[in-house]
Order: structure tokens, then sequence, then C-alpha cells
């Protein structure tokens, strides 16, 4: 359902483009009890895109078997008068509780564009279809739904109400979305520690209390104040008022280093508890370049994998979206073809690997042993997979659509844990925008779970002139 709805009681009636249907094959189930109509153009160029295995070629294929599956049984007076679409959570047998219909374009429409638009293009054959449906249905508010936003400006120029697709919309704006972190007020101790409690197991400590703000609390979330004690924690357990949480350790702290490394910040601190913890199965970073994401989930990685035995080995992968121009062909086997994929990764082991300690030998022998433990493996062989005891480091994955990331995450079997990395600000990927990513979808979904945490990095480690080309370019 779109924007308009929500805005407006008149009877709607959405013209849908075909790159609505290509990215939400389920768009035709999303309005509710307002009316569809598909011109047949748009059926034209879903045929022309259902070959191939790509992801588009794959949403066509499911978008053509929903339509079928509507038309079963129907006559054509049926069609002329508007099939039933089932809800949106229902199957297509069930009965029927919506009374938005689905149209079909079953005959010529008078073409009403100007003669600055010809109507050989098939955007512009929507455009005169939707005039025509205006004129004909001055009754309902016609809508022009597409996810092209040079055919939404066309749209305008020639007086048709034109809307993005808002349904896969995981927040309304993407400044409002989980951070992972809350700082606490002033006050945060007199108004939560009447009846707080405090013991220590295993050399950690905890706290339970009780109070106002812990209801707006989530698991795994960290809190902290920035008075003098400097109190950094996690939420452990939420129930109504009450909450249990954790004092973080402290691996800013030469003596807690991560496999050479230590934290520079507070953000930095949070994110290597959350990657240092065996019960926290999915782990989501964002940040900008430059914060840490890469070094910080390896260095946590290489210390469970060859240090603690926690998992077999490391597997790493990355949507491989090129910056620029695509260089072509790759040879060799799959993990030749994704090493010029995995720079960040060569780059976070070269900082990781650089003790002087057993001189070029030393330095050498490493980087033999980790290479027989970190995999790196490509995203278009995942299917049908399934990881035992892996530590798996999902790159760049605001390039991944939410069925994608979907596909992804449910590879994972007993012992294994997920990190995905991403800055929603660098997206390369065609129709996906910072509220509809696959990566801004996991960090909203599975903020509740007890077993995941999320960590938004603040600020850039990388050096003073990256840092300032990333605040002033």
């Amino acid at each position: 359902m779109t924007k308009a709805r929500r805005e407006r009681e008149q009877p709607c009636l959405f013209v849908l483009d075909t790159n609505v249907l290509m990215h939400d094959p389920s768009a035709i189930f999303r309005f509710e009890e307002h009316d569809i109509f598909l011109p047949m153009v748009v059926l034209e160029e879903l045929d022309n895109g259902k070959k191939g295995m790509s992801e588009v070629a794959r949403n066509v294929r499911q978008i053509s078997r929903f339509l079928d599956e509507l038309m079963q049984g129907v006559t054509k007076e049926q069609i002329d008068a508007g099939i039933p679409i089932p809800g949106v959570h229902k199957p297509l047998g069930a009965a029927n509780t919506s009374s938005g219909r689905i149209f079909f374009q079953t005959r010529p429409l008078p073409s009403l564009l100007p003669e600055t638009l010809p109507g050989n293009k098939p955007d512009n054959t929507i455009l005169a279809t939707t005039l025509a449906l205006q004129k004909e249905r001055p009754d309902v508010h016609v809508t022009l739904v597409t996810k092209d936003i040079n055919l939404r400006i066309k749209a305008a120029v020639v007086g048709i109400h034109a809307e993005d697709y808002y349904n896969d919309r995981t927040v309304d704006d993407v400044d409002l979305l989980f951070t992972g972190l809350a700082r606490l007020p002033d006050d945060f101790w007199e108004t939560h520690s009447r009846e707080m409690e405090s013991w220590q197991e295993s050399g950690r400590t905890f706290y339970r209390l009780s109070g106002p703000l812990v209801s707006g609390w989530y698991p795994n979330q960290c809190i902290f104040t920035e008075q003098d004690d400097n109190f950094e924690a996690r939420v452990m357990r939420v129930d109504g008022d009450d909450a249990i949480i954790e004092v973080l350790r402290d691996y800013r702290s030469p003596r807690n280093a991560v496999w050479g490394i230590t934290a520079r910040n507070r953000e930095q601190n949070f994110a290597l508890n959350l990657l240092l913890d065996p019960e926290v199965d999915f782990v989501t970073l964002l940040g900008a370049a430059g914060t840490g994401k890469t070094l910080l989930a390896l260095a946590a990685g290489l210390t469970q994998t060859l240090e603690r035995n926690s998992y077999k080995e490391i597997i790493m992968t990355r949507v491989t979206v090129p910056l620029g121009e695509d260089i072509g062909f790759l040879p060799g086997t799959e993990e030749e073809k994704m090493t010029p994929w995995m720079g960040a990764l060569m780059d976070n082991l070269e900082v990781l690997t650089q003790s002087e300690e057993g001189g070029e030998w030393g330095r050498a022998a490493t980087n033999d042993l980790l290479a027989t433990r970190i995999k790196i493996r490509s995203l278009n062989f995942m299917r049908g997979r399934t990881f035992l005891n892996r530590y798996l480091i999902l790159d760049e994955a605001q390039n991944l659509t939410p069925k994608q990331m979907r596909a992804l995450i449910t590879r994972a079997g007993p012992g294994t844990k997920i990190v995905c990395l991403g800055n929603v600000a660098q997206i390369d990927t065609p129709y996906l925008t910072e509220t509809t990513s696959g990566l801004t979808y996991v960090v909203d979904r599975f903020k509740s779970w007890e077993h995941s945490g999320h960590i938004t990095l603040m600020r850039g480690e990388r050096s003073r002139l990256a840092d300032l080309a990333a605040e002033l370019l």
C-alpha cells in the first residue's frame, strides 16, 4: 500500500509500472481495498524479462505465477469486471476479504499524450494509458506507481499523480533506524536504582534494575553515561519494566587486545563485545568508510577461530557490484575470481599480521596459516548450502535486497555466527535505497532477538585525511 492510501479516503486505482513488480512480486497484494490496473505493455515487458538466473528474472517468473493462479477458472466477463485480489497474508485459494480488484488492459485506450511524448516507448505508453484512465474514471483517484524517478517526473509534467512504491520500506527515514546505542540521562541512577541488585558471575558484573526507561530497551542494546564514571553496559534481558544489564569489558585497554588491536572509541568497544560473545549469533555493523567495520569483524573472527577454536574457519563474502565500469571476465577458480573483490580483506589482514616478531619468515608462516582458515566464497553459490561452526562475514551488505539477505542468513547451521557489514549511504544496486536495503531490513527485524546485536559506528579511525574527505566531499 502506498502513502496515498493513508492520506485519502477516496477510492484509488493504482497503475503499476513493470519495475514495481520486478522489485516485489507480491506488490499486487499490497494495496488492500484499492484497485490495480496492469497495462498490456507491462505484461509485454514482464515477458521480455523472464529469462535468466538473475534476481529480477526470478521475480518476474514469480509474479507471472501469481497472475496465472488469479486467472484460474476466470471468464472473459470476469476479467473485464476485475478479478478479486486475495488478502496479502492469505493463500490465493482462501476466501477473499478484500474489495480490491485487479484490472487488465483488454482494449485499446485513446492516447492523450502531447505531441512531445510519442507513444512508441513503453514508459510513454504507460503514461498514455494512465491519462486515458483518468478521463474514463473521474470517480476514482488514478495514481501511477513506479520506482522510476524519471517516469514520475514525466508523469507530473503531463498531469498524472505518480508515487514511489512505499510498501518495501523498512523505516520512513534512515535516521530513525535502530543504532544499538542508548545514552542514559544524568539522573538515571536516581530514577532506576531504588530496587537495584548487583552480582558477579564468572568475572562479569550484572545489575538488575527497573524504571521508566527500561521498557524502551532491546536485548543486546548498549547503554552508557557520559558522566565521570563513564558507565558502559549491555542489556541482557528485558521483562516489562525490569531489566538485567552486564557491564562491558573494556577492549580499549591493551591488556584486552583482540588479535593485536584495541578499540579506539565507545562504539568500537561495543562492537567487539558483541562480536566476541558466543551467545550472539547475528551481528550487524553499520558505519561510514574508515569506521573499522571489517577490521573489528576480522580480528574477532581470528581470535575465536585460531585461539579459542570456537569456529572451524572464517568465510568471507560480498556482493560483486563494481564501483565503476566492470573489468569483464576473471579467470581462475571461485576463490581466485573473488580475490579482486576482497581488497578490504587483504588490507585488514595486512594490518593484523604486521607484527615484527619472527621476522619475514614468521609473517609468511602466519599468512600460510590464515590462508587455510579463511575462505573466500561467492554469494552466487550460496543457495542450498549449510554452514556448520563457521564465522561468516558478509561485506557490503547494503547492496542486498531483503530476499537475498533472507536466503543468506538461512544458510546458517548450528554453531555459525554471521556478521553483516555495510554503509547504507553507499548503495550501488538499482532500485535499492537506504530505507529498502536488505541491511536496513535485518537491522530492524532482528533488534528484538536476544541472540542478535547491532551497532552503528560513528567515528572514522582510518586517517585524518580520510575523515576530512568523508566530511567535506
